[in-house]
């Protein structure tokens, strides 16, 4: 089994999210993660939240704790806080679960 995490985005800089995609991508693949689906959104019709999505996208782990682990990682949060922090006015966890691969 598989874990798979849906998230929502408002992406305010495109830029600045193209610069972190490109600069943790070793980093989630060390940790066997991989991006699914990605989708540029036009217009949300029905959302549980008040924030904006633009971006929507799945990423995937080979376990919950591989996940847990990556989002932990110093190398990644430092990543993080220099391209999405600045780039990503919010973020939306939509859904996360167990898939087959």
């Amino acid at each position: 089994m598989a874990y798979e995490r849906i998230m929502g985005l408002d992406v305010i800089d495109d830029q600045g999210y193209k610069a972190y995609r490109t600069a943790m991508m070793p980093i989630l693949q060390s940790f066997g993660g991989a991006f699914g689906f990605d989708f540029r959104v036009s217009e949300v019709l029905l959302s549980k939240t008040e924030d904006k999505i633009n971006r929507l996208f799945t990423i995937a782990f080979p376990s919950q704790k591989h996940m847990d682990d990556f989002f932990a990682d110093p190398e990644y949060l430092a990543v993080k806080a220099k391209y999405f922090d600045v780039s990503v006015n919010s973020k939306t966890i939509i859904s996360t679960h167990e898939t087959n691969p």
